[in-house]
């Protein structure tokens, strides 16, 4: 498969998404971009970052999703090299299952982060709330039109959520989350003092037919309290309540 492929409908037409894949497993690059292609999108698949890097920023898509784990530059690179002069949403997917590299990237910028083996409909998923935050363009299919519009602002004591924008502020600082850790939160936020068990917390961020353990959540939910804390170190809004799940408080 040849680099700067674009698939999926005319790259011409205005009011299509084009989705830029980055992997150096021809099996993922494949199997992904038919799956966006179904879905409306127009893909365009590169085999190294080296070889995306310029084609990114010559001619940007709407959203990339990189592998970490690639020959001449890896993801991370790609990544860093990008954030220097673009703020394309990314999303790193990738078979590492490593904090550290999740929590790097996190850092340089990435969007979110899903690890391999995916679920397509989650990835979809993914890929649609990172649009619609960005107010980038994307396709209107039959499966959008049952989407529910981003909610409304959430002012919870010292936190501000706005979801249309996927902005986050603590006390005035802001706090940066991938979708996955918004969503989480925006459960918990909405209902301040409320128990949400895991499950409840699963539904809210995952599609239905997407497979997590409870671990993925607290995971999560340990992730958000680091991030919240680099901006007030006595943090504490985030409550767990041993065998029954975790609350928001806003005192």
């Amino acid at each position: 498969m040849a680099n700067d492929d674009i698939q999926g409908g005319d790259p011409k037409d205005p009011d299509q998404t084009v989705i830029a894949l980055v992997d150096d497993d021809r099996n993922i690059l494949t199997t992904v971009s038919i799956a966006l292609q179904a879905e409306g999108f127009a893909t365009r698949v590169y085999s190294d970052g080296e070889a995306a890097l310029g084609a990114l920023l010559e001619n940007p898509p709407d959203l990339a999703i990189f592998d970490i784990k690639m020959p001449k530059m890896d993801g991370m690179e790609l990544l860093r090299h990008l954030r220097e002069r673009s703020p394309l949403p990314v999303i790193f997917l990738t078979s590492k299952d490593d904090e550290a590299d999740e929590q790097a990237g996190f850092e340089m910028g990435a969007d979110d982060y899903i690890a391999k083996p995916f679920s397509l409909k989650l990835l979809l998923a993914r890929i649609r709330a990172i649009l619609r935050r960005s107010d980038a363009r994307r396709p209107y299919t039959l499966s959008d039109m049952s989407d529910e519009p981003p909610g409304e602002v959430i002012e919870r004591g010292r936190l501000y959520m706005d979801p249309a924008r996927h902005h986050v502020t603590w006390s005035g600082h802001q706090v940066s989350l991938t979708v996955t850790e918004f969503l989480l939160l925006e459960a918990l936020a909405v209902r301040p003092g409320v128990i949400k068990s895991r499950n409840q917390l699963m539904d809210a961020a995952y599609p239905d037919d997407v497979f997590v353990d409870d671990r993925t959540v607290d995971s999560h939910v340990k992730r958000m309290r680091r991030k919240f804390r680099k901006v007030d170190d006595e943090f504490s809004a985030i409550e767990t309540l041993y065998g029954a799940g975790y609350s928001f408080t806003d005192g």
